[in-house]
């Protein structure tokens, strides 16, 4: 059985709080929406995010919905009360829907760093499990999921592009096996703003039959810290896999585990109340380059 830890990081002191066998399912950005160039956006995947002041994560994915509105995705537990094992969505304790959040640059865990835009909490996987009464394990322990509603007035400074990676191309259905290779972004304000350490790429460690396809467990060079919590995960074929949720203590120390994002999206589809809500695609060709 896994020990996990949540990977977010707290002013108030460091704390881990925080494929090749591939099937794009649909998705496709609003034709609404029209995305800042993805060279100059100042809000993408990989941006650091702080919730109500509670501590610094990095956001995954670009979501639209039917009404052209633009969400920025991160872990559920960014907006969590509780300590760094409180890890089960179905009991921990989390800010409320409607809870500010801002979007930033080269911060640190002492500082928030230059704010580049601002949302509001829209949907968490956490605060709905424990509304609708999830009793489910698996869904309890790894769907980690929340969407942060980006201000109107800074819509226009998005876009979904992967920094460094490029895409995502589509939504991978098919899971992971071992050595399936995997590549992330990570933001975290413990790296003092060095953006060379902040791509990564590492392999998958497979699944367990008994989480029913919700985690995924991995290794990346280097491994998610934390700050990271929330990072986006892309598949070998450029396919968003996965969201970074905790750091495995045993029995794989230094592993991370990451939330299937196609089981992350479906449950938030069915229960957010967001008509439409669908992950937008990259403008930029997905590129593997180590």
């Amino acid at each position: 059985m896994r020990t996990p830890t949540k990977l977010l990081a707290s002013a108030a002191g460091l704390a881990l709080t925080g494929a090749l066998a591939t099937t794009a399912g649909t998705a496709a950005a609003a034709p609404t929406v029209a995305w800042a160039p993805a060279g100059s956006a100042a809000i993408t995947p990989g941006v650091q995010t702080n919730t109500a002041g509670s501590g610094q994560c990095t956001a995954n994915f670009v979501l639209t919905d039917a009404a052209g509105s633009v969400y920025v995705g991160q872990a559920a537990h960014c907006s969590g009360l509780g300590e760094a094992t409180d890890t089960d969505g179905c009991t921990a304790g989390a800010l409320p829907l409607g809870t500010r959040v801002t979007f930033n640059r080269n911060g640190s865990i002492v500082s928030p760093g230059t704010q580049v835009g601002a949302g509001t909490l829209a949907y968490s996987s956490w605060n709905t499990m424990q509304a609708r009464g999830e009793s489910d394990a698996s869904t309890c322990a790894y769907n980690d999921f929340a969407l942060v509603k980006v201000d109107a007035a800074d819509v226009d400074k998005v876009n979904p592009t992967i920094p460094f990676w490029g895409g995502p191309v589509g939504i991978n259905t098919a899971g992971t096996a071992t050595g399936d290779r995997v590549f992330s972004f990570g933001n975290s304000g413990l790296r003092g703003g060095i953006e060379q350490l902040s791509p990564k790429t590492g392999v998958s460690l497979g699944q367990d039959a008994a989480d029913h396809g919700w985690t995924h467990p991995l290794y990346t060079i280097t491994p998610g810290i934390p700050g990271d919590s929330g990072s986006a995960f892309l598949d070998a074929g450029g396919n968003a896999v996965g969201t970074l949720s905790t750091l495995g203590l045993a029995p794989l120390p230094a592993s991370n585990n990451i939330g299937d994002f196609s089981r992350e999206l479906a449950y938030a589809q069915q229960h957010s109340g967001i008509a439409g809500l669908q992950l937008a695609l990259g403008t930029e060709p997905f590129r593997p380059v180590l």
